[in-house]
């Protein structure tokens, strides 16, 4: 995989985007911001997911109010998602937020972007800079939707890129004559292929760093397939320095996806057990699905990144476990348990999944006590 493409850093509180930093997870509650102590225990929810930041709404100044209260009391730095009102992220600015995020579709009064920009700078705030397929498309005057109508139905894709990379390059003007580069690009549309064309466009004309995501993916089912898609390929390719995975549903799968996918292509280290298995086939002798489920359950108690392979035979197990910590191969009514390659016990079905938890345990305490090392759990991060 190519090293990342290196581009500018901003500070969001604690957390570092872009240049040599780790790719930054974040999502975005999905309750009323006002709603203060539940708003605070979703993003303590969120964080312990792996949530690096957090983004809330503010369409109200009872909403902005509310963050003086939810930022002190938060475990990760806090975005203010602004929306039409640039009067919000003044005061979200005043009440301490940590980043700021403006749709040039829905704000374009220079002077009061030219206010948020200057409450910005003195304060040290970035600012993302959201262009969506959606905005894009809908803002166009009768004129324009007249003059790029063939245009649009001979190469769609190609016509909205140019449209969307115009309208940002006309909104970082803005920032640019106020001398301010503390700046995050997004450019998102429900297509993936469009946002991998978008922002690997966007790579090469700017050296801001880059917000990946899809966006109005639908339920979970489609969602993180439409998400993943996009972002896999674009993170393989060096492109991209925070993430988030969006679909309709409860926010904290969204970062479990999104954990999944960074651990997936080396760009995060594991904190926890990673669980692989084999597909489903005629050969296996056991309730497989079963047996994963009541083991990936079992996992949780661990908070070393072991990795634990579940096999539902013996054919081809020992060669696909080749990279495991803690294996079993289960049929014929038993269970055979590795531990990196050396085989340790057989049991009986029914002890198979306490068995193979007892082995998983005293595996992670020798790997605290230093006196075994990961054979596949953990990769080492290297920065570009």
């Amino acid at each position: 995989m190519p090293l990342r493409k290196k581009t500018r850093q901003v500070r969001v509180g604690n957390v570092r985007i872009g240049g040599d930093a780790p790719v930054a997870l974040q999502t975005m509650t999905s309750g009323y911001t006002h709603e203060i102590d539940k708003c605070i225990a979703e993003i303590n929810k969120l964080a312990r997911a792996g949530a690096d930041l957090v983004r809330v709404a503010v369409p109200d100044k009872k909403d902005t109010e509310a963050l003086k209260e939810i930022i002190p009391a938060s475990p990760v730095p806090i975005v203010a998602d602004v929306h039409f009102h640039f009067q919000r992220a003044l005061e979200a600015i005043e009440a301490g937020v940590h980043k700021i995020r403006l749709n040039p579709g829905n704000i374009q009064d220079r002077p009061k972007v030219e206010q948020v920009i200057a409450a910005c700078k003195e304060r040290g705030i970035p600012i993302r800079v959201g262009v969506n397929e959606g905005g894009i498309v809908e803002r166009r005057d009768k004129d324009q939707r007249a003059s790029e109508k063939a245009e649009m139905e001979s190469d769609y894709r190609g016509t909205l890129i140019r449209l969307m990379l115009d309208k940002l390059a006309e909104y970082l003007r803005i920032f640019d004559d106020n001398d301010f580069h503390d700046v995050v690009i997004s450019a998102k549309s429900i297509d993936p292929r469009l946002v991998i064309d978008m922002y690997t466009a966007i790579s090469e004309r700017y050296d801001y760093p880059l917000h990946l995501g899809v966006t109005h993916a639908g339920p979970p089912e489609t969602g993180r397939i439409r998400s993943i898609a996009a972002l896999g390929t674009l993170l393989a390719n060096g492109i991209g320095d925070t993430i988030r995975i969006s679909y309709a549903a409860d926010p904290v799968h969204e970062v479990e996806d999104g954990k999944e996918l960074l651990c997936s292509l080396g760009l995060r280290n594991r904190t926890e057990p990673e669980l692989i298995a084999c597909p489903t086939c005629g050969r296996i002798q056991v309730d497989l699905f079963k047996l994963v489920t009541d083991v990936r359950r079992k996992l949780t108690e661990i908070d070393v990144p072991i990795k634990v392979a579940v096999m539902g035979c013996v054919v081809n197990g020992p060669g696909e476990c080749e990279g495991s910590d803690v294996a079993i191969f289960a049929g014929n009514g038993r269970g055979i348990i590795y531990v990196q390659g050396e085989q340790k016990q057989t049991v009986p079905e029914e002890q198979m999944l306490d068995a193979l938890l007892e082995e998983c345990r005293e595996f992670a305490d020798r790997v605290k006590r230093g006196e075994a090392e990961l054979k596949g759990g953990a990769v080492e991060i290297v920065a570009p």
